[in-house]
């Protein structure tokens, strides 16, 4: 069995092997995993509420999401508010797992995070609903859904 000590020793070496400005990144499966195995990391899923209505979100417990969005919907202008925000759902040292659609606005996320003091930021590799396929659809090439990670539908 993985601990949560190995796949955070093996994001974190992902990080430093790819020059990362945030504590590491890791798989859906990964995340998923350590997720699973300590109730205090938290995901932060930093897509609209409008994305995880229509969309849907990861099926996991409920104190170990919450949403923090990057950019506001409709207009997609960055959230000024989001340092506020997250600062109300975690302290300091929790190790936080950034989400998005696609793995951009994560990588984003856990760089500002760390740059305020959030040392565990972490980014999801991926994203929930992955790269575009040759048809321009997603969910079909890799991401969370496409891993087949539990996630409730919209």
């Amino acid at each position: 069995m993985t601990t949560s000590a190995d796949i955070l020793a093996t994001a974190r070496a992902r990080g430093e092997a790819n020059q990362l400005p945030y504590a590491g990144a890791l798989t859906p499966q990964e995340a998923y995993a350590l997720l699973q195995n300590d109730p205090k990391v938290k995901l932060v899923d930093v897509r609209t509420t409008a994305e995880r209505d229509w969309i849907g979100r990861p099926d996991i417990a409920a104190e170990q999401h919450t949403a923090v969005q990057w950019n506001l919907y409709p207009g997609g202008i960055p959230n000024p508010d989001f340092l506020p925000q997250l600062e109300q759902v975690a302290d300091k040292d929790t190790v936080l797992l950034f989400l998005c659609r696609g793995a951009v606005r994560s990588r984003h996320a856990a760089k500002l995070a760390t740059e305020n003091g959030y040392a565990n930021s972490f980014d999801v590799l991926e994203g929930f609903e992955g790269d575009k396929d040759a048809d321009g659809h997603r969910k079909n090439v890799n991401g969370w859904c496409k891993a087949g990670l539990p996630w409730i539908g919209a």
